[in-house]
């Protein structure tokens, strides 16, 4: 069955490979009629994704994801269907996008003083937009010092190697709340990846109670089995289905663009979720603590 959906994509407004452009000129290759773009923490590239899925004749969702932390690991909260122009909602992310920068110096810095010698010059041009591990890790690829991203993030800045610095906390049920100041439809990303199952359904309802609708469940490598329990959650709790191929470019996830199949009944559902709430004046939102600048 061929493959029309991809709810979860990348590009250089965060840590991407292809710029927007270059990304949907990809997805119409690959054959896709809708494409969301969710980079980290940014919004930056939705514009010039808009104008390059009107060129392919492609349906974007302006989207986003934003990586949160728990006591047990992380969690990744997807937004579709943002009104994302919303001044509010981005000073927020900026604030955010610096907590990265500074993160990205700080790495590099530890870095070199272990003699692994990368400059943060590099790391931003690598990065185009929003920084991330993995701009870092492309510069010690370059550097000669790991054959591998993923070598990278296991030798060097992964959790307690020595490149590692811990990012901005910002919680799952702030991170829905957010995506709900902006109209914006909140997913939790990939639920195996991070927190498993089990330790979700614990939060569930209170996700839920902040807006929470969907759980993202055809994602890049799920087995069947895992899908099948992450759609009986999704039943109990009334969440939308969703799902994507977490594509970044090639080489960086297992799954290509448009690799997973996604139901088109997720983009209907999710854009009727998207119509109930047009024209309503959202909650507001305030991060729960200062981010280090």
């Amino acid at each position: 069955m061929k493959n029309l959906v991809d709810l979860h994509t990348h590009s250089t407004a965060s840590d991407g490979i292809y710029s927007p452009t270059e990304l949907l000129s990809h997805a119409h290759e690959a054959g896709l009629k809708v494409m969301a773009l969710t980079d980290h923490d940014s919004t930056n590239g939705l514009d010039e994704a808009l104008e390059a899925a009107r060129q392919y004749d492609i349906d974007l969702l302006p989207g986003i994801e934003l990586n949160t932390d728990f006591s047990g690991g992380e969690v990744h909260v997807l937004g579709y269907f943002l009104e994302y122009k919303r001044p509010a909602f981005q000073h927020i992310l900026q604030s955010l996008r610096n907590a990265r920068e500074h993160r990205g110096q700080r790495m590099v810095e530890q870095l070199n003083e272990a003699g692994i010698h990368i400059t943060w010059e590099r790391v931003r041009e690598i990065a185009q937009g929003s920084v991330g591990r993995p701009h870092v890790a492309r510069a010690l690829l370059e550097a000669g010092y790991v054959q591998s991203i993923p070598e990278a993030f296991e030798k060097y800045i992964g959790n307690g190697q020595v490149g590692y610095v811990p990012r901005y906390k910002l919680a799952p049920i702030d991170a829905v709340r957010l995506i709900a100041s902006a109209n914006g439809l909140p997913v939790v990303a990939h639920p195996y990846d991070h927190p498993g199952v089990i330790r979700l359904q614990e939060w569930l309802p209170d996700l839920c109670k902040a807006g929470l609708v969907g759980l993202e469940t055809y994602y890049g490598y799920y087995s069947t089995e895992q899908e099948t329990t992450l759609l009986q959650l999704a039943k109990i709790y009334g969440l939308i289905p969703t799902g994507g191929s977490d594509f970044h470019g090639p080489g960086i996830h297992p799954t290509p663009l448009g690799g997973r199949y996604v139901p088109y009944e997720a983009v209907e559902r999710l854009k009727a979720a998207a119509a109930a709430r047009q024209g309503q004046e959202p909650p507001t939102f305030e991060l729960p603590h200062p981010v280090e600048e």
